[in-house]
């Protein structure tokens, strides 16, 4: 009993493997391939069973997140290519299964509850002839107290990110030198963003012009460029926003190409921070992309305590007119490459991404997956180029444009 309710509080669980029938720790190396055949999830009288088959025994762990109900389960990594979602899952009980990178080295899967759930059982059994290995996992039902009172994310330095260190004061920079613009390739890993028919997602798309578009910046000699991301592997919102400041960045731009069932969206579209979004459609946008955290395990719901809210506040109102600015430079560089942009490219939102107080944030959906146009577009390097081309020459006129202006403010 002890055993299981280490798995339910998220102990780590490569000592719990299976090994003939027999239980020992067991160490592995080298990426474990995910077999579809012998994964899924069924439901029973009295909750839900699910099956991993896998190419070898790997380290993992589990836990249960609430706010929604939530299993997380870690794996120290995986091959997630064959398993599809609608297949996989055959109950009820799961409202959603996504799957994939979490950060390098690690993957992860997250399971929505329909209802509290806890875990009766949990085993990884390892052929010994073979080597493959048979993860096995047994949901009851259980109380809402109960199950908040079991979940949490655990603590382990053997797979968790460092404690951020305090940041150092950035350095000033020379008004010659070039402008560190942070570019933030949306979703990653496990959070694959919108889908297209042919299995194209617009976590890879985002990427690609990511490091496409930072060439294109640095060539400039006007410009310094870092991602967030290079690889295709899941970041908080909070840390995309964090890696920002640590860098001292003078300009932080997330990437999309989002899907949207409401009407027929295409062209691209820059947005800016607002409380409340400019339409439903950017409300819709807004909490689609903060869904992603919450699916991953990072609640960004706490508010801010009065102090620091009014401390933000003032920040902001420096900042966001430069944020508005910048976003107005970006459409007048896209339309001037020849767009297409949105018939409404200035649009606010409540991004989180875009909740920086002392960086000029935009988010910009380069066009929408739901649009075959957008879609063919994306596809496309010589699009693509051009389109990059258009921010650049938008981020030129901003600079010209913003150092004038501060010059007139520190008169």
């Amino acid at each position: 009993m002890s055993r299981l309710h280490g798995v339910a509080t998220g102990l780590f669980l490569a000592a719990s493997v299976v090994l003939g029938g027999a239980a020992g720790a067991q160490e592995f190396s080298g990426l474990a391939r995910v077999d579809a055949s012998r994964s899924r999830i069924e439901d029973h009288r009295k909750g839900t069973d699910l099956s991993l088959g896998l190419s070898q025994g790997v380290p993992f762990r589990l836990f249960t997140l609430k706010e929604p109900p939530r299993l997380v389960l870690d794996f120290q990594e995986v091959d997630w290519t064959g398993l599809k979602a609608e297949a996989f899952d055959k109950g009820k009980n799961i409202l959603s299964a996504q799957f994939g990178t979490y950060v390098p080295g690690w993957s992860r899967m997250v399971l929505q509850l329909a209802a509290p759930m806890q875990v009766a059982s949990a085993q990884m059994e390892v052929d010994p002839v073979t080597a493959a290995a048979q993860l096995n996992i047994s949901l009851h039902a259980t109380d809402l107290e109960s199950f908040e009172r079991s979940s949490g994310a655990p603590q382990d330095a053997r797979w968790d990110l460092p404690t951020p260190e305090p940041l150092a004061s950035p350095v000033p920079r020379d008004d010659n030198s070039p402008l560190l613009v942070v570019l933030d390739p949306g979703h990653g890993g496990i959070d694959p963003g919108a889908k297209a028919e042919g299995g194209i997602e617009e976590k890879d798309l985002m990427l690609q012009f990511a490091l496409e578009l930072g060439e294109v910046l640095v060539r400039s000699g006007q410009f310094a460029v870092q991602v967030t991301r290079d690889g295709d592997y899941f970041v908080s919102l909070e840390r995309r926003t964090a890696l920002a400041h640590q860098a001292g960045a003078d300009l932080f731009i997330s990437l999309h190409a989002d899907s949207l069932t409401q009407g027929h969206a295409h062209g691209s579209t820059v947005y800016t921070l607002s409380q409340e979004a400019s339409d439903a459609a950017s409300a819709s946008l807004a909490e689609r992309h903060d869904r992603s955290d919450l699916l991953s395990g990072s609640d960004l719901s706490e508010a801010d305590d009065l102090v620091a809210g009014v401390m933000l506040d003032l920040a902001r109102q420096e900042t966001q007119p430069r944020s508005e600015t910048l976003a107005a430079a970006l459409v007048k560089g896209l339309k001037s490459q020849g767009g297409p942009v949105n018939r409404k490219p200035l649009r606010s939102a409540g991004f989180s991404v875009l909740k920086s107080a002392d960086i000029p944030s935009v988010l910009l959906e380069i066009g929408f997956l739901s649009s075959a146009r957008d879609l063919a577009n994306l596809q496309d390097p010589d699009w693509r180029a051009q389109t990059a081309r258009g921010i650049l020459q938008g981020l030129i006129e901003w600079r010209i444009r913003d150092e004038a202006q501060r010059a007139l403010v520190r008169q």
